[in-house]
């Protein structure tokens, strides 16, 4: 299993890093088969897996739970967990909910935020923890990108450095305009991982439900590379077909007893009836 020098590795050569969402066990071993690098467990699980309405409703037991399944899916490969919203608010809470989340399978934890005391804390705890800039999903209730103003871009940049001296990992940059994030990346000894943060940073992620075209929404920062929504909807949809005008189940679908066991099934079901 790959530990985080790797990537600082992959950084120093100039490797581009891969990272990717997901939330169960068949996404994941899908996505170690195709190679990634890491997998984010992210509590984007709520809107696209679980039907929450907002990030906040993911719980800790939601993502120990998906954590676990990813875990199980994908055995060898370096996994980020999210740490939910409302759990990380002092640095007891933190290392207690980090814990949680270490021990359902994850490699590093994630949170939001310019929360120094928070990264001292679980660093000093042992935990691998990966920063998160620029937007704020479980703390800002409009999402739109961040740093546009140069005031706005130095506050992100003063935290990003802030951050790497108390021990990050990774950092997590989120819409944010490229040129920020990529002096960011220069600037600091820890992992970039763009989202909507332009090509400068060191490493990549997105939503898989994006990337694959389960989501119907178009993001400007996305790009799809499937149509698994529309294959999804089409081939259940022919299923249905079938179900009704009775083409499902054929007959290479069926199972049939033994001439001898059937024959004694119908006797005892005769004097029964």
């Amino acid at each position: 299993m790959s530990n985080a020098s790797t990537f600082l590795d992959m950084k120093r050569r100039g490797e581009k890093i891969v990272v990717v969402t997901a939330y169960d066990a068949p996404t994941a071993r899908i996505e170690a088969e195709a190679g990634v690098d890491i997998i984010l467990v992210g509590d984007s699980v709520g809107v696209n897996v679980l039907g929450y309405a907002h990030e906040r409703e993911v719980t800790l037991a939601d993502m120990a739970h998906h954590i676990a399944a990813v875990r199980r899916g994908a055995p060898e490969v370096y996994i980020i967990g999210d740490l939910p919203y409302a759990t990380y608010d002092t640095p007891q809470q933190a290392i207690e909910s980090s814990r949680l989340l270490s021990e359902a399978g994850a490699d590093c934890v994630k949170f939001e935020g310019a929360q120094l005391e928070i990264m001292r804390a679980l660093t000093a705890a042992g935990f691998d923890v990966c920063a998160h800039l620029g937007l704020e999903s479980q703390h800002h209730d409009v999402k739109r990108r961040q740093g546009k103003t140069a005031q706005a871009a130095a506050k992100l940049y003063d935290d990003a450095l802030a951050l790497d001296a108390a021990g990050q990992k990774f950092v997590v940059l989120e819409l944010v305009p490229q040129e920020l994030a990529a002096r960011i990346t220069q600037a600091i000894g820890a992992p970039t991982i763009g989202i909507g943060a332009g090509a400068g940073t060191d490493g990549q992620v997105l939503v898989v439900n994006d990337l694959a075209g389960i989501t119907a929404r178009e993001f400007k920062h996305n790009r799809r590379y499937g149509a698994v929504g529309a294959a999804l909807r089409e081939a259940v949809e022919a299923y249905a077909r079938d179900v009704r005008a009775g083409l499902f189940p054929a007959e290479e679908h069926a199972f049939h007893m033994a001439d001898d066991e059937r024959s004694a099934f119908e006797r005892a079901a005769r004097s029964e009836s």
